[in-house]
């Protein structure tokens, strides 16, 4: 035993005649003892590497927060330019529903991600990635199981989508559902595999994977889901096309072989898609099952994501009535909606984690620093350590608009001119939506917490999904409000 700890021990003997010590400091000398009796630090491990349970310094903060934010952007503004081009396309003007479906399939493949990335950088921050046996089994058990969620919702989705849209051809819905399916896997495994090498080497590197990885989820996945969703629809739309073109000709009998090979087509390629995707569900199902990492989440883990998508697809409703009406707000919405639900997923994910690493497991009491206080304490509490973060969140939103207003103008896409109505209006609807989405954020890894479950698996796909309806309509009032100060044409910042 070290001359520190009986000098510890002999000054806690002293006080003791004042006062009896309590069984926790008693448990806490015993441990200390065992600890340095063993060759352990007296350091628990939330006071080796915690990055959420004291504050980090502000500009390791921003720096951590700000260039994965500013990466994030990007991607957002690369969706929001590719949904702006594509919704010229065919496919887009015939089957109109693929608008509902699209936030809620990006919104989806946020969810799940983000939700990964959540996981498992916490699975970091508590040492559980040390090893590469760990990695291989948390990376393989979390891939087959998004694998399956991605498949089931995106089906669940493309059915919703369909509910509140108008009725469509059997060919038409079958490349919908394939289409979705589809994109839906194939994103998965592209993007779960980037965002398990982001988190092992952000770990590596001692930076805190919660700062990094959710943003560059959200910055790739936007981008990616929405790229295979539209490829996918357009080339199952064009086998329909390609077969009247080579054989049409001018009598009646002939144009209705015609309309008959088109259907046929485009419903066997979509089913044969569909089958597939569907057959190998069980399969991902099992192997999640059999990892015990991933088996808990394989059963609690399906009523967030699928109330998440029937909260983003109300927000794709909006977003197809509010396309039909103005062309450019396509370019827009996948930025606010991606910026708000990132920055809300990122302190979502700091703060689950502080509460992983300072009461260890959901529904044990909280220290008085995590406890949460009220909305005020969100943004301005001194003993809540993470009101700091939020504030720094909510100032990188106004010089984040600018950068991506000011990429969109110069490259000269969307359909609005951006007037200085039109830029003070945007960034009211984004500083509304994340001052919203945070104190949520805050509010509800806390209750979820208390209620006894890993906030990790339940609190960002709803925050994400809130973020996609709160910025579609606040984005959508924002274009009324200019469209009736204005000259009441598509051009609404003029």
């Amino acid at each position: 035993m070290s001359k520190k700890l009986r000098v510890r021990r002999r000054t806690m003997t002293e006080e003791s005649s004042d006062s009896v010590l309590s069984e926790e400091e008693v448990e806490r000398v015993t441990i200390m003892s065992e600890g340095e009796d063993s060759g352990i630090s007296e350091l628990g491990p939330e006071e080796h590497t915690n990055p959420g349970t004291k504050p980090e310094k502000l500009c390791t903060v921003l720096l951590q927060v700000g260039i994965p934010f500013v990466i994030a952007g990007f991607g957002m503004m690369a969706a929001g330019l590719l949904l702006d081009a594509v919704q010229h396309w065919t496919v887009y003007q015939e089957v109109n529903e693929i608008f509902i479906l699209v936030p809620a399939l990006l919104g989806l493949k946020g969810n799940l991600e983000m939700t990964l990335a959540s996981r498992l950088s916490t699975a970091a921050n508590l040492g559980q990635l040390d090893s590469w046996a760990n990695r291989f089994k948390l990376g393989w058990g979390n891939l087959a199981l998004i694998q399956a969620q991605a498949l089931v919702v995106a089906g669940l989705a493309t059915v919703f989508s369909l509910v509140l849209g108008r009725d469509l051809e059997v060919a038409h819905q079958l490349m919908l559902g394939a289409s979705a399916m589809g994109a839906a896997s194939v994103a998965s495994v592209i993007l779960g595999s980037i965002m398990i090498l982001v988190i092992i080497l952000s770990h590596s590197l001692s930076i805190n994977p919660d700062n990094v990885a959710t943003p560059i989820a959200a910055a790739l996945g936007d981008l990616v889901t929405l790229g295979l969703l539209s490829l996918l629809a357009r080339g199952l739309y064009d086998l329909g096309d390609h077969t009247i073109s080579a054989a049409t000709t001018d009598s009646a009998l002939s144009s209705s072989i015609n309309v008959t090979l088109e259907q046929g087509s485009v419903i066997t390629a979509s089913s044969c898609i569909l089958v597939g995707l569907i057959v190998l569900i069980p399969l991902w199902m099992a192997f999640a099952y059999r990892n015990t990492s991933t088996r808990a989440v394989l059963f609690i883990g399906w009523v967030p994501v699928i109330v998440a998508m029937l909260i983003s697809s109300s927000g794709g409703w909006v977003l197809s009535f509010a396309v039909n009406k103005w062309k450019g707000i396509a370019v827009y919405s996948p930025i606010i909606n991606g910026v708000g639900g990132n920055l809300a997923a990122v302190q979502a994910s700091r703060i689950s984690t502080s509460l992983h690493q300072t009461a260890h497991s959901p529904g044990q009491p909280l220290t008085s620093d995590l406890q949460y206080k009220g909305p005020c304490s969100s943004f301005f509490s001194k003993q809540n350590i993470h009101a700091r973060t939020a504030r720094i969140l909510i100032s990188l939103v106004i010089p984040g608009s600018i950068v991506f207003l000011s990429v969109i103008q110069l490259v000269g896409a969307g359909h609005t001119t951006q007037s200085y109505l039109f830029v003070v209006g945007y960034m009211v609807c984004a500083l509304i939506q994340v001052v919203l989405l945070l104190l949520i954020a805050d509010w509800g890894v806390h209750k979820i917490w208390s209620w006894g479950y890993d906030p990790d698996n339940i609190a960002i796909p709803f925050l994400t999904a809130l973020g996609d309806l709160l910025g579609t309509g606040l984005l959508t009032l924002g274009f009324w409000l200019m469209w009736l100060v204005g000259d009441k044409d598509d051009d609404v910042g003029d």
